[in-house]
């Protein structure tokens, strides 16, 4: 089975135009994923790669055309419709603003 292919994903976050998600290698963040919908039906998305998810760029052509069959319906990668830009980071971390009063 290929890393791809065992990547468990969890969406984080929907907006009427747009997604995160959160693909997971066992127990560990592996791949977050933004997706734009855009006006025009095309989309496009940044692909963070986490180090030490197991996903090299290798994957990357697998991991993208998962995302686009899973995440993407009505937009085709191979049909020139989205847009990814690809990131390899050394690591994530959220931060969230404290409402006042």
């Amino acid at each position: 089975m290929s890393i791809v292919s065992s990547l468990r994903w969890k969406r984080t976050l929907r907006t009427a135009s747009s997604e995160r998600l959160l693909a997971l290698n066992g127990d560990r963040d592996a791949v977050a994923v933004d997706l734009h919908f855009l006006p025009d039906g095309c989309a496009t998305g940044t692909v963070t790669v986490l180090d030490g998810s197991g996903v090299g760029e290798a994957d990357l052509p697998e991991l993208l055309e998962r995302i686009d069959d899973d995440f993407l319906p009505g937009v085709d990668l191979e049909d020139g419709g989205v847009t990814f830009t690809v990131v390899f980071a050394r690591g994530a971390q959220s931060f969230e603003s404290a409402r006042k009063g």
